[in-house]
Protein backbone atom coordinates (compact mmCIF):
# COMPACT_ATOMS: atom_id res chain seq x y z
CA UNK A 1 0.00 0.00 0.00
CA UNK A 2 1.32 3.60 -1.07
CA UNK A 3 1.58 5.65 1.86
CA UNK A 4 1.01 8.89 1.22
CA UNK A 5 3.55 11.37 3.49
CA UNK A 6 3.68 15.12 4.10
CA UNK A 7 5.36 17.68 5.87
CA UNK A 8 1.84 18.76 7.15
CA UNK A 9 0.98 15.56 8.81
CA UNK A 10 1.91 15.00 12.15
CA UNK A 11 5.63 13.42 11.47
CA UNK A 12 6.12 16.22 9.45
CA UNK A 13 5.56 18.72 12.66
CA UNK A 14 7.19 16.73 14.78
CA UNK A 15 10.31 16.47 12.97
CA UNK A 16 10.01 20.09 11.91
CA UNK A 17 9.70 21.22 15.78
CA UNK A 18 12.52 18.49 17.26
CA UNK A 19 14.89 19.48 14.00
CA UNK A 20 14.16 23.58 15.56
CA UNK A 21 14.57 22.59 18.82
CA UNK A 22 17.85 20.37 18.10
CA UNK A 23 19.03 23.30 15.84
CA UNK A 24 18.50 25.91 18.40
CA UNK A 25 20.25 23.47 21.50
CA UNK A 26 22.77 23.59 19.29
CA UNK A 27 23.22 26.68 18.86
CA UNK A 28 23.52 27.54 22.23
CA UNK A 29 25.74 24.86 23.33
CA UNK A 30 27.90 25.91 20.07
CA UNK A 31 28.04 29.68 21.70
CA UNK A 32 28.57 28.79 25.18
CA UNK A 33 31.61 26.33 24.24
CA UNK A 34 32.86 29.06 21.45
CA UNK A 35 32.71 31.67 24.68
CA UNK A 36 34.28 29.47 27.42
CA UNK A 37 37.08 28.04 25.01
CA UNK A 38 37.76 31.85 24.26
CA UNK A 39 37.83 33.01 28.14
CA UNK A 40 40.25 30.09 28.36
CA UNK A 41 42.73 30.79 25.78
CA UNK A 42 42.32 34.83 27.19
CA UNK A 43 43.38 33.57 30.52
CA UNK A 44 45.85 31.41 29.33
CA UNK A 45 47.25 34.14 27.60
CA UNK A 46 46.71 36.83 30.34
CA UNK A 47 49.18 34.35 32.73
CA UNK A 48 51.59 33.88 30.21
CA UNK A 49 51.71 37.84 29.68
CA UNK A 50 52.23 38.06 33.37
CA UNK A 51 55.01 35.52 33.25
CA UNK A 52 56.42 37.23 30.37
CA UNK A 53 56.72 40.99 32.22
CA UNK A 54 57.90 39.11 35.58
CA UNK A 55 60.80 37.17 33.13
CA UNK A 56 61.60 41.03 31.58
CA UNK A 57 61.71 42.54 34.93
CA UNK A 58 64.15 39.55 36.28
CA UNK A 59 66.08 40.02 33.30
CA UNK A 60 66.58 43.77 34.13
CA UNK A 61 67.09 43.23 37.66
CA UNK A 62 70.63 42.73 38.39
CA UNK A 63 71.45 45.81 35.92
CA UNK A 64 68.75 48.12 37.32
CA UNK A 65 70.85 47.17 41.12
CA UNK A 66 74.03 48.12 39.71
CA UNK A 67 72.60 51.41 37.58
CA UNK A 68 73.58 50.04 33.74
CA UNK A 69 71.47 51.64 31.49
CA UNK A 70 72.85 50.25 28.56
CA UNK A 71 72.24 46.59 29.54
CA UNK A 72 68.83 47.32 30.70
CA UNK A 73 68.07 48.96 27.36
CA UNK A 74 70.02 46.23 25.34
CA UNK A 75 68.37 43.89 27.53
CA UNK A 76 64.30 45.08 26.73
CA UNK A 77 65.86 45.62 23.22
CA UNK A 78 66.18 42.19 22.96
CA UNK A 79 63.27 41.08 24.77
CA UNK A 80 61.24 43.28 22.30
CA UNK A 81 62.54 41.92 19.25
CA UNK A 82 60.85 38.37 19.98
CA UNK A 83 58.12 37.07 18.01
CA UNK A 84 54.65 38.48 19.21
CA UNK A 85 56.27 40.73 21.63
CA UNK A 86 55.11 44.20 20.13
CA UNK A 87 56.65 46.72 22.70
CA UNK A 88 58.24 46.54 26.30
CA UNK A 89 58.60 49.54 27.96
CA UNK A 90 59.74 50.79 31.67
CA UNK A 91 58.47 53.55 33.21
CA UNK A 92 59.90 55.36 36.66
CA UNK A 93 57.39 56.14 39.17
CA UNK A 94 57.11 59.57 37.32
CA UNK A 95 55.58 57.96 34.45
CA UNK A 96 58.51 58.76 32.59
CA UNK A 97 59.51 56.17 29.44
CA UNK A 98 63.21 55.31 31.26
CA UNK A 99 64.06 52.42 28.53
CA UNK A 100 61.50 50.98 25.60
CA UNK A 101 61.96 48.47 22.85
CA UNK A 102 61.26 50.98 20.42
CA UNK A 103 64.05 54.17 21.51
CA UNK A 104 61.89 56.67 20.33
CA UNK A 105 59.67 56.51 22.95
CA UNK A 106 62.41 56.62 25.72
CA UNK A 107 61.85 60.02 27.43
CA UNK A 108 57.70 60.33 26.83
CA UNK A 109 56.47 61.48 29.79
CA UNK A 110 52.70 59.77 30.28
CA UNK A 111 49.99 62.50 30.71
CA UNK A 112 47.96 61.22 34.16
CA UNK A 113 44.60 60.85 32.00
CA UNK A 114 45.98 59.09 29.60
CA UNK A 115 44.58 55.21 29.44
CA UNK A 116 47.83 53.44 31.17
CA UNK A 117 47.73 55.91 33.68
CA UNK A 118 43.63 55.56 34.70
CA UNK A 119 44.19 51.82 35.11
CA UNK A 120 46.14 52.52 38.68
CA UNK A 121 45.14 56.36 39.29
CA UNK A 122 41.32 57.54 39.42
CA UNK A 123 40.21 60.65 40.66
CA UNK A 124 38.75 59.20 43.81
CA UNK A 125 39.78 56.43 45.88
CA UNK A 126 43.37 55.25 46.55
CA UNK A 127 46.45 54.64 44.24
CA UNK A 128 45.97 50.90 42.65
CA UNK A 129 49.32 49.02 42.60
CA UNK A 130 48.65 45.80 41.64
CA UNK A 131 49.58 44.02 37.88
CA UNK A 132 46.85 44.96 35.61
CA UNK A 133 46.06 43.92 31.73
CA UNK A 134 43.50 44.92 29.27
CA UNK A 135 43.02 43.69 25.26
CA UNK A 136 42.42 46.19 22.55
CA UNK A 137 42.19 46.15 18.90
CA UNK A 138 45.80 46.51 17.37
CA UNK A 139 46.78 48.30 13.96
CA UNK A 140 46.13 44.92 11.99
CA UNK A 141 42.90 43.23 12.01
CA UNK A 142 44.27 40.81 15.93
CA UNK A 143 44.36 42.09 19.15
CA UNK A 144 46.91 43.22 21.40
CA UNK A 145 47.08 42.12 25.67
CA UNK A 146 48.62 44.90 27.13
CA UNK A 147 50.22 43.93 30.31
CA UNK A 148 51.17 46.63 33.39
CA UNK A 149 53.44 45.38 36.49
CA UNK A 150 54.90 47.67 39.06
CA UNK A 151 58.28 47.00 40.22
CA UNK A 152 58.06 47.23 44.02
CA UNK A 153 60.57 49.03 46.54
CA UNK A 154 61.91 45.66 47.61
CA UNK A 155 65.25 45.54 50.06
CA UNK A 156 67.43 45.07 47.61
CA UNK A 157 66.67 48.41 46.41
CA UNK A 158 66.51 50.77 49.42
CA UNK A 159 69.74 49.10 50.97
CA UNK A 160 71.78 49.74 48.31
CA UNK A 161 74.48 52.31 48.25
CA UNK A 162 73.87 53.51 44.81
CA UNK A 163 70.11 53.77 45.27
CA UNK A 164 68.00 57.08 47.13
CA UNK A 165 64.59 55.24 47.60
CA UNK A 166 63.20 55.65 51.24
CA UNK A 167 62.23 52.53 52.43
CA UNK A 168 58.47 54.04 52.61
CA UNK A 169 57.75 54.49 48.82
CA UNK A 170 56.12 51.20 48.11
CA UNK A 171 56.40 51.16 44.03
CA UNK A 172 59.87 52.42 41.57
CA UNK A 173 58.27 52.40 38.46
CA UNK A 174 56.17 49.90 35.45
CA UNK A 175 57.11 47.55 33.30
CA UNK A 176 54.74 47.32 30.15
CA UNK A 177 54.27 44.92 27.28
CA UNK A 178 52.12 44.68 24.51
CA UNK A 179 51.60 40.84 23.30
CA UNK A 180 50.54 40.14 20.18
CA UNK A 181 47.07 37.73 19.86
CA UNK A 182 47.15 37.02 16.61
CA UNK A 183 47.79 33.81 17.01
CA UNK A 184 44.84 33.37 19.69
CA UNK A 185 42.70 35.00 16.92
CA UNK A 186 43.70 32.76 14.84
CA UNK A 187 43.03 29.39 17.13
CA UNK A 188 39.55 31.02 18.31
CA UNK A 189 38.59 31.50 14.21
CA UNK A 190 39.64 27.76 13.42
CA UNK A 191 38.09 26.41 17.03
CA UNK A 192 34.37 28.48 15.97
CA UNK A 193 34.45 26.89 12.08
CA UNK A 194 35.51 23.44 14.06
CA UNK A 195 32.14 23.92 16.36
CA UNK A 196 30.20 25.47 13.68
CA UNK A 197 30.80 22.34 11.42
CA UNK A 198 30.60 20.01 14.07
CA UNK A 199 26.82 21.42 15.21
CA UNK A 200 25.94 21.21 11.33
CA UNK A 201 26.91 17.83 10.84
CA UNK A 202 25.87 16.66 13.64
CA UNK A 203 22.09 18.38 13.13
CA UNK A 204 22.06 17.22 9.88
CA UNK A 205 22.83 13.52 10.72
CA UNK A 206 20.51 13.43 13.79
CA UNK A 207 18.22 15.22 11.52
CA UNK A 208 18.57 12.72 8.99
CA UNK A 209 17.99 10.11 11.66
CA UNK A 210 15.18 11.39 12.93
CA UNK A 211 13.64 11.84 10.07
CA UNK A 212 13.91 8.25 8.98
CA UNK A 213 12.71 6.91 12.80
CA UNK A 214 9.54 9.20 12.62
CA UNK A 215 8.78 8.66 9.28
CA UNK A 216 9.06 4.95 9.12
CA UNK A 217 7.87 4.40 13.17
CA UNK A 218 5.01 6.75 13.27
CA UNK A 219 3.91 8.27 9.89
CA UNK A 220 3.49 4.82 8.14
CA UNK A 221 1.64 3.53 10.08
CA UNK A 222 -0.42 6.27 11.53
CA UNK A 223 -1.43 6.60 7.52
CA UNK A 224 -2.08 2.62 7.83
CA UNK A 225 -5.13 3.23 10.27
CA UNK A 226 -6.11 6.57 8.46
CA UNK A 227 -6.50 4.77 5.23
CA UNK A 228 -8.21 1.29 6.63
CA UNK A 229 -10.87 3.90 8.67
CA UNK A 230 -11.44 5.42 5.90
CA UNK A 231 -12.37 1.95 4.28
CA UNK A 232 -14.05 1.22 7.26
CA UNK A 233 -16.41 4.74 6.80
CA UNK A 234 -16.97 3.51 3.13
CA UNK A 235 -18.35 0.05 4.11
CA UNK A 236 -15.62 -2.55 4.04
CA UNK A 237 -16.04 -4.13 7.34
CA UNK A 238 -13.82 -6.68 6.05
CA UNK A 239 -10.58 -4.75 6.16
CA UNK A 240 -7.85 -5.46 7.96
CA UNK A 241 -4.83 -3.55 9.38
CA UNK A 242 -1.45 -5.75 9.35
CA UNK A 243 1.10 -3.86 11.60
CA UNK A 244 2.91 -6.63 14.17
CA UNK A 245 4.56 -4.34 16.24
CA UNK A 246 4.65 -4.99 19.95
CA UNK A 247 4.15 -1.34 20.83
CA UNK A 248 1.53 1.34 21.33
CA UNK A 249 0.81 1.44 17.15
CA UNK A 250 0.81 -2.33 17.32
CA UNK A 251 -1.92 -2.26 20.11
CA UNK A 252 -3.77 0.85 18.60
CA UNK A 253 -4.17 -1.46 15.31
CA UNK A 254 -5.11 -4.51 16.66
CA UNK A 255 -7.53 -2.32 18.58
CA UNK A 256 -9.05 -0.90 15.47
CA UNK A 257 -9.13 -4.65 13.96
CA UNK A 258 -11.03 -5.82 17.11
CA UNK A 259 -13.75 -2.87 16.76
CA UNK A 260 -14.36 -3.52 12.65
CA UNK A 261 -14.71 -7.34 13.34
CA UNK A 262 -17.21 -5.34 16.33
CA UNK A 263 -18.73 -3.36 13.65
CA UNK A 264 -18.99 -6.39 11.66
CA UNK A 265 -20.94 -8.44 13.84
CA UNK A 266 -23.20 -5.16 15.22
CA UNK A 267 -24.24 -5.04 12.29
CA UNK A 268 -25.46 -8.27 11.61
CA UNK A 269 -27.47 -7.96 14.38
CA UNK A 270 -28.69 -5.23 13.02
CA UNK A 271 -30.01 -6.92 10.18
CA UNK A 272 -31.06 -9.53 12.04
CA UNK A 273 -33.54 -7.02 14.19
CA UNK A 274 -34.69 -5.62 11.04
CA UNK A 275 -35.41 -8.49 9.57
CA UNK A 276 -37.55 -9.73 12.84
CA UNK A 277 -38.78 -6.12 13.12
CA UNK A 278 -41.62 -6.65 11.45
CA UNK A 279 -42.94 -9.25 13.80
CA UNK A 280 -42.33 -7.26 16.88
CA UNK A 281 -44.45 -4.23 15.55
CA UNK A 282 -47.08 -6.97 14.68
CA UNK A 283 -47.15 -7.94 18.59
CA UNK A 284 -47.14 -4.82 20.04
CA UNK A 285 -50.01 -3.83 17.76
CA UNK A 286 -51.79 -6.30 19.18
CA UNK A 287 -51.07 -5.88 22.61
CA UNK A 288 -51.59 -2.17 21.79
CA UNK A 289 -55.10 -3.78 20.85
CA UNK A 290 -55.44 -5.69 24.27
CA UNK A 291 -54.51 -2.64 26.38
CA UNK A 292 -57.26 -0.63 24.47
CA UNK A 293 -60.03 -3.58 24.90
CA UNK A 294 -58.96 -3.38 28.79
CA UNK A 295 -59.41 0.31 28.58
CA UNK A 296 -63.17 0.17 27.47
CA UNK A 297 -64.09 -2.59 29.64
CA UNK A 298 -62.23 -0.46 32.24
CA UNK A 299 -64.51 2.11 31.45
CA UNK A 300 -67.53 -0.52 31.52
CA UNK A 301 -66.65 -1.41 35.12
CA UNK A 302 -67.04 2.33 36.03
CA UNK A 303 -70.48 2.62 34.52
CA UNK A 304 -71.02 -0.37 36.23
CA UNK A 305 -69.93 0.76 39.28
CA UNK A 306 -71.99 4.48 39.33
CA UNK A 307 -74.87 2.58 37.92
CA UNK A 308 -74.46 0.40 41.10
CA UNK A 309 -74.11 2.90 43.48
CA UNK A 310 -77.19 4.54 42.00
CA UNK A 311 -79.37 1.18 42.91
CA UNK A 312 -77.94 0.75 46.33
CA UNK A 313 -79.19 4.34 46.89
CA UNK A 314 -82.29 3.60 45.78
CA UNK A 315 -82.46 -0.11 47.76
CA UNK A 316 -81.44 1.99 50.97
CA UNK A 317 -84.86 3.96 50.99
CA UNK A 318 -87.09 0.43 51.53
CA UNK A 319 -84.44 -1.15 53.37
CA UNK A 320 -84.68 2.06 55.72
CA UNK A 321 -88.33 1.34 55.73
CA UNK A 322 -88.48 -2.10 56.25
CA UNK A 323 -86.42 -1.67 59.07
CA UNK A 324 -89.05 1.06 60.69
CA UNK A 325 -91.69 -1.09 60.02
CA UNK A 326 -90.58 -4.28 61.35
CA UNK A 327 -89.77 -2.13 64.58
CA UNK A 328 -93.56 -0.64 64.97
CA UNK A 329 -94.39 -4.65 64.06
CA UNK A 330 -91.85 -5.53 66.64
CA UNK A 331 -94.75 -4.11 69.59
CA UNK A 332 -97.68 -6.08 68.18
CA UNK A 333 -96.08 -9.15 69.28
CA UNK A 334 -95.16 -10.27 72.71
CA UNK A 335 -91.48 -11.94 73.50
CA UNK A 336 -90.76 -15.54 73.24
CA UNK A 337 -92.95 -15.85 70.59
CA UNK A 338 -92.60 -17.36 66.94
CA UNK A 339 -94.04 -14.25 65.16
CA UNK A 340 -91.73 -12.30 67.66
CA UNK A 341 -88.08 -13.97 66.74
CA UNK A 342 -90.01 -13.63 62.58
CA UNK A 343 -89.77 -10.08 63.11
CA UNK A 344 -86.51 -9.79 64.51
CA UNK A 345 -84.62 -12.07 62.04
CA UNK A 346 -86.38 -9.55 59.36
CA UNK A 347 -85.01 -6.74 60.85
CA UNK A 348 -81.82 -7.81 61.18
CA UNK A 349 -81.04 -9.43 57.99
CA UNK A 350 -82.64 -5.42 56.62
CA UNK A 351 -79.66 -3.69 58.96
CA UNK A 352 -77.05 -6.03 57.17
CA UNK A 353 -78.31 -5.18 53.77
CA UNK A 354 -78.30 -1.49 55.07
CA UNK A 355 -74.87 -1.48 56.03
CA UNK A 356 -73.74 -3.54 53.20
CA UNK A 357 -74.89 -0.75 50.88
CA UNK A 358 -73.67 2.00 53.27
CA UNK A 359 -70.59 0.42 52.97
CA UNK A 360 -70.78 0.18 48.92
CA UNK A 361 -71.70 3.70 48.89
CA UNK A 362 -68.81 5.16 51.09
CA UNK A 363 -66.28 3.61 48.49
CA UNK A 364 -68.03 4.29 45.05
CA UNK A 365 -68.45 8.05 46.42
CA UNK A 366 -65.79 10.47 44.64
CA UNK A 367 -63.73 12.48 47.18
CA UNK A 368 -61.02 14.36 47.41
CA UNK A 369 -58.03 13.12 49.32
CA UNK A 370 -58.25 14.13 52.55
CA UNK A 371 -55.16 12.57 54.72
CA UNK A 372 -56.00 12.00 58.22
CA UNK A 373 -54.83 10.04 61.37
CA UNK A 374 -56.65 7.13 60.21
CA UNK A 375 -57.47 3.55 61.88
CA UNK A 376 -56.02 0.80 59.62
CA UNK A 377 -58.13 -2.02 61.72
CA UNK A 378 -61.55 0.12 61.46
CA UNK A 379 -60.95 0.34 57.45
CA UNK A 380 -60.00 -3.37 57.48
CA UNK A 381 -62.90 -3.82 59.13
CA UNK A 382 -65.32 -1.85 57.00
CA UNK A 383 -63.95 -3.46 53.82
CA UNK A 384 -64.61 -6.64 54.80
CA UNK A 385 -68.36 -5.72 55.66
CA UNK A 386 -68.50 -5.26 51.96
CA UNK A 387 -66.99 -8.42 50.60
CA UNK A 388 -67.55 -10.87 53.62
CA UNK A 389 -71.30 -12.12 52.43
CA UNK A 390 -70.51 -12.12 48.50
CA UNK A 391 -71.05 -15.82 46.92
CA UNK A 392 -67.25 -15.61 46.20
CA UNK A 393 -66.19 -16.01 49.76
CA UNK A 394 -68.87 -18.71 50.94
CA UNK A 395 -65.97 -21.56 50.66
CA UNK A 396 -62.86 -19.55 51.59
CA UNK A 397 -61.67 -19.18 55.67
CA UNK A 398 -61.37 -15.60 56.38
CA UNK A 399 -58.79 -15.68 59.12
CA UNK A 400 -58.48 -11.61 61.18
CA UNK A 401 -55.49 -11.14 63.33
CA UNK A 402 -55.53 -7.52 64.27
CA UNK A 403 -53.53 -5.83 66.65
CA UNK A 404 -55.17 -3.73 68.70
CA UNK A 405 -52.36 -1.79 69.57
CA UNK A 406 -51.42 -0.72 65.65
CA UNK A 407 -49.94 2.50 65.33
CA UNK A 408 -52.03 5.14 63.38
CA UNK A 409 -51.48 6.48 60.01
CA UNK A 410 -51.82 9.42 58.08
CA UNK A 411 -53.76 8.34 55.13
CA UNK A 412 -57.00 8.84 53.21
CA UNK A 413 -59.23 6.28 54.47
CA UNK A 414 -61.34 6.11 51.38
CA UNK A 415 -58.55 5.03 49.31
CA UNK A 416 -57.05 2.73 51.77
CA UNK A 417 -60.29 1.05 51.62
CA UNK A 418 -59.72 1.13 47.76
CA UNK A 419 -55.98 -0.69 48.03
CA UNK A 420 -57.69 -3.20 50.85
CA UNK A 421 -60.76 -4.13 48.98
CA UNK A 422 -58.66 -5.10 45.89
CA UNK A 423 -56.47 -7.10 47.85
CA UNK A 424 -58.72 -9.07 49.55
CA UNK A 425 -60.91 -9.52 45.83
CA UNK A 426 -57.38 -10.62 44.29
CA UNK A 427 -56.81 -12.97 46.88
CA UNK A 428 -60.27 -14.87 46.71
CA UNK A 429 -59.38 -15.00 42.84
CA UNK A 430 -56.40 -16.68 43.86
CA UNK A 431 -57.71 -19.25 45.62
CA UNK A 432 -60.47 -20.08 43.24
CA UNK A 433 -63.45 -19.85 45.62
CA UNK A 434 -61.52 -22.70 48.20
CA UNK A 435 -58.90 -22.08 50.76
CA UNK A 436 -58.12 -19.37 53.03
CA UNK A 437 -57.15 -15.97 53.47
CA UNK A 438 -55.08 -14.83 56.69
CA UNK A 439 -55.45 -10.50 57.34
CA UNK A 440 -52.63 -10.13 59.88
CA UNK A 441 -51.90 -6.23 61.21
CA UNK A 442 -48.84 -5.15 63.11
CA UNK A 443 -46.56 -2.84 64.12
CA UNK A 444 -42.38 -3.03 62.82
CA UNK A 445 -39.78 -1.45 62.62
CA UNK A 446 -37.70 -0.87 59.21
CA UNK A 447 -34.60 0.85 59.23
CA UNK A 448 -34.95 3.17 62.60
CA UNK A 449 -38.73 3.85 61.57
CA UNK A 450 -41.79 3.01 62.97
CA UNK A 451 -44.41 1.33 60.55
CA UNK A 452 -48.05 -0.08 60.98
CA UNK A 453 -48.00 -3.66 58.72
CA UNK A 454 -50.61 -5.50 56.50
CA UNK A 455 -50.20 -8.62 55.49
CA UNK A 456 -52.87 -10.32 53.05
CA UNK A 457 -51.85 -14.14 52.71
CA UNK A 458 -53.67 -16.89 50.47
CA UNK A 459 -53.51 -20.31 49.60
CA UNK A 460 -53.56 -20.22 45.80
CA UNK A 461 -51.71 -20.86 43.11
CA UNK A 462 -49.03 -18.07 43.55
CA UNK A 463 -46.62 -16.14 41.10
CA UNK A 464 -44.41 -16.83 38.54
CA UNK A 465 -41.16 -15.57 38.34
CA UNK A 466 -41.25 -14.23 34.88
CA UNK A 467 -44.75 -12.52 35.58
CA UNK A 468 -43.22 -11.14 38.94
CA UNK A 469 -41.65 -7.84 37.84
CA UNK A 470 -44.63 -7.24 35.69
CA UNK A 471 -46.81 -7.38 38.41
CA UNK A 472 -47.35 -3.70 39.12
CA UNK A 473 -47.41 -2.55 35.44
CA UNK A 474 -50.91 -0.81 34.13
CA UNK A 475 -53.56 -3.63 32.03
CA UNK A 476 -50.86 -6.35 33.22
CA UNK A 477 -53.23 -9.46 34.55
CA UNK A 478 -53.16 -13.12 34.94
CA UNK A 479 -56.69 -13.64 35.25
CA UNK A 480 -58.94 -14.33 31.59
CA UNK A 481 -59.79 -12.17 29.68
CA UNK A 482 -63.01 -10.68 31.47
CA UNK A 483 -62.06 -11.05 34.79
CA UNK A 484 -59.35 -8.80 35.47
CA UNK A 485 -58.87 -5.01 33.82
CA UNK A 486 -54.61 -5.30 34.83
CA UNK A 487 -55.36 -2.07 37.05
CA UNK A 488 -55.94 -2.91 40.51
CA UNK A 489 -52.41 -3.77 41.87
CA UNK A 490 -50.90 -0.65 39.79
CA UNK A 491 -53.49 1.76 41.22
CA UNK A 492 -52.44 0.13 45.16
CA UNK A 493 -49.03 0.60 44.00
CA UNK A 494 -49.63 4.15 43.29
CA UNK A 495 -51.91 4.97 46.54
CA UNK A 496 -49.45 2.89 48.85
CA UNK A 497 -46.57 5.28 47.36
CA UNK A 498 -48.46 8.44 47.20
CA UNK A 499 -48.76 7.94 51.32
CA UNK A 500 -45.03 7.40 51.75
CA UNK A 501 -45.71 3.54 52.29
CA UNK A 502 -43.86 0.83 50.17
CA UNK A 503 -45.78 -2.87 48.92
CA UNK A 504 -43.80 -6.12 48.84
CA UNK A 505 -44.38 -9.48 47.69
CA UNK A 506 -43.06 -13.45 49.21
CA UNK A 507 -44.85 -15.62 46.64
CA UNK A 508 -44.21 -19.52 45.64
CA UNK A 509 -45.83 -21.54 43.01
CA UNK A 510 -48.52 -24.05 44.38
CA UNK A 511 -47.76 -22.68 48.01
CA UNK A 512 -49.62 -19.10 48.03
CA UNK A 513 -48.55 -15.38 47.97
CA UNK A 514 -48.54 -12.70 50.77
CA UNK A 515 -48.57 -8.72 50.20
CA UNK A 516 -47.26 -6.81 52.45
CA UNK A 517 -48.35 -2.85 53.03
CA UNK A 518 -46.24 -0.95 54.98
CA UNK A 519 -47.34 2.76 56.03
CA UNK A 520 -45.23 5.18 57.87
CA UNK A 521 -46.32 5.33 61.77
CA UNK A 522 -48.04 8.39 62.59
CA UNK A 523 -46.13 10.38 65.53
CA UNK A 524 -48.15 10.97 68.31
CA UNK A 525 -47.28 14.01 69.92
CA UNK A 526 -47.44 14.96 73.90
Amino acid sequence: MRVRKSYTSLTGKLILTIGMLMIAGSMLFWLFLFKHQEKELIQSSVKYGYSFVDFVRNSTRYAMLTVHGTLIQQTVEAIGGAEGVMNVRIFNSTGKVVYSADKKHVGAILDKSSPLCLTCHTASGPVKDTPSWKIHKGEQNYRVLNIVQPIYNQPDCYTASCHAHPKEKRVLGLVEADLSLELLDYSIRQQGIAITAYVVAFSVVISGTLCIILWNLVSTPLTLLSQGMRKVASGDLDHKIEINRGDEIGELADTFNTMNSELKKAKNELMDWGNTLEKKVQEKTEAIQRAQQQLIHSEKLASLGRMAAGVAHEINSPLTGIVTFGHLLLKKFPKGTEEYEDVEVIIDQANRCSNIIKGLLGFARATTADKAATNINDVLNSSLNIVRNKADFFNIKLEVNMDPALAKVRADAPQLQQVFLNMIVNAADACEGKGSITITTRNVMDNGGEFAEVEFRDTGYGIKDEDLEKIFEPFFTTKPVGKGTGLGLAVTHGIIQEHGGKITIRTKVGEGTSFFIRLPALKETS
